[in-house]
């Protein structure tokens, strides 16, 4: 029934397409609609299908182009970068007949792409969360737009998007938008004062496969034998497990659709290939960089929450703290950063309800690298691991004012002063205990534990490490670690 249905979808998508492309009307694809948001600062480029030396002319806010449609059918313009702006404008578009799309605004674009933490809108499915204020979800913050694509999975690039079009946070309407998107968007609006629009394009479970262009497996040695197996299964494969499925579908159709910048929040599906992940979003990264020819655009991720009860055996790890150190280590790629969120998990519940915290945390990558604003957007890091005389001297970069010991409260960070949290060391025979952990420095921290000679240290190195405390002093949580001699 699922392949039936799946089938039926996409044969309607395709014949949709095809139809556009073969009438006199002039059309274009669902990424245009009323109240979209334009990227400011970037030529805006609008294209779409007519009859093959169809004259089409596009205007916007005072500038217009002119084209003739291809011997297929396609045209395309590019109409020059305009300021940002919150009055509504009209797109017009004319050949044999005209299209109008009305109250399109100037300002920020961001995808916000991944499986279901980046799915979940304001109203938590209708659970009782902490995602948002009452204010939030129903207030009118008109100056946030989403495009939501439908679920679809195709073998092929797509050409169109199958979705609503562009919706206008306020009346309520913002329930449906993601979470993670809206905080960060309102967060950016804030700090910039312009419009911000989300192409809204995610799916709860998904695993990054489905998010990886056929090409992009060549972008890393290590992923081009394990991208030839799947695409090589591909035609045999579950509608869920095929390879690209979600990217030919739901972001291909946006190639040329000019935006900022990324943010991913996508990895649970994933855990079981621990650090090798690190391999495949550096693939996707570099391949949709390529694809939409926007440069190295900035692309921030959410390192995953804690998850499942806490263990009071610190060699009782999980798969999750390996997934992690693979996000980490993406954190090479030039032009990305990663919110870590190790204090804001859930027990037993999959879907931290916290996304205030963590649309803030991208926010803070955001401001501070794409549009150079004078804030700390990384959470500190490991720098240096000294073992000598029973002990390990750990040295941290990005500590703000200095390193602390704190606690978050729903939106507020607090210094508390306490002992730190889930620090342990191994000795020579490599198993784990807790260890005494004390902050002797603005960036320094010394781990020791009676009677072990350290030969590894390792810091909320669990799928929960409950209570892991130490932060900078502007409340970014330190990032898990596991350092060896």
């Amino acid at each position: 029934m699922k392949k039936s249905l799946f089938t039926l979808l996409v044969a309607a998508v395709a014949l949709t397409t095809i139809a556009a492309s073969a009438r006199a009307d002039v059309s274009l694809p669902k990424c245009f609609s009323d109240n979209g948001v334009f990227q400011r600062e970037k030529p805006i480029c609008v294209w779409g299908w007519a009859d093959p030396g169809e004259e089409v002319t596009v205007s916007f806010n005072g500038m217009s182009a002119t084209t003739t449609a291809c011997e297929h059918g396609n045209w395309k313009v590019s109409l020059p970068s305009q300021e940002a702006s919150f009055e509504g404008k009209d797109l017009v578009v004319k050949g044999k007949n005209t299209i109008t799309f009305t109250n399109i605004l100037v300002g920020e674009v961001w995808i916000c792409s991944g499986q279901s933490n980046m799915e979940m809108p304001l109203n938590s499915w209708g659970q009782p969360r902490l995602a948002c204020t009452e204010e939030e979800i129903s207030g009118d913050y008109s100056f946030i737009r989403f495009n939501r694509p439908n679920h679809v999975i195709t073998e092929e690039e797509l050409k169109d998007v199958a979705t609503e079009g562009w919706k206008v946070c306020k009346d309520g309407v913002q329930a449906n938008c993601t979470a993670c998107g809206f905080h960060f968007a309102l967060r950016l609006y804030n700090e910039l004062n312009v419009p911000v629009g989300l192409i809204d394009s995610n799916w709860g479970g998904s695993n990054i496969n489905s998010w990886i262009p056929d090409a992009g497996w060549n972008q890393v040695p290590e992923t081009v034998e394990v991208g030839q197996k799947l695409i090589a299964a591909r035609p045999e494969a579950k509608d869920w497990d095929k390879c690209g499925g979600m990217y030919n579908a739901m972001l291909a159709p946006w190639k040329g659709y000019n935006f900022r910048g990324a943010i991913w929040y996508q990895g649970c599906t994933n855990a079981g290939e621990h650090e090798f992940y690190y391999y495949k979003q550096k693939a996707m990264i570099r391949e949709w960089r390529k694809i939409f020819e926007n440069g190295d655009f900035p692309f921030y991720w959410v390192q995953l929450a804690p998850f499942t009860d806490p263990k009071d055996d610190p060699n009782d790890t999980g798969d999750w703290p390996y997934l992690r150190n693979g996000q980490t280590m993406c954190m090479e790629v030039a032009n990305t950063g990663q919110a870590v969120i190790i204090d804001a998990g859930e027990i037993k519940d999959i879907h931290p309800r916290n996304k205030w915290i963590v649309g803030n945390r991208l926010a803070l990558w955001a401001l501070a690298n794409a549009y150079g604003k004078n804030v700390e957007c990384c959470s500190p890091m490991v720098a240096t691991a000294d073992f000598a005389d029973g002990k390990v001297a750990l040295t941290f970069n990005h500590v703000g004012e200095g390193l602390v010991a704190g606690k978050l409260n729903d939106r507020t960070f607090e210094k508390t002063g306490d002992q730190l949290n889930r620090f342990a060391i191994a000795g020579a025979d490599g198993k784990f205990v807790w260890a005494k952990a004390e902050i002797v420095a603005p960036n320094k921290v010394v781990v020791s534990a009676e009677g072990v000679d350290p030969t590894a240290v390792r810091y909320a190195w669990q799928m929960f490490p409950e209570n892991c405390n130490l932060y900078s002093s502007e409340g970014l949580p330190a990032t898990p670690f596991e350092i060896k001699k």
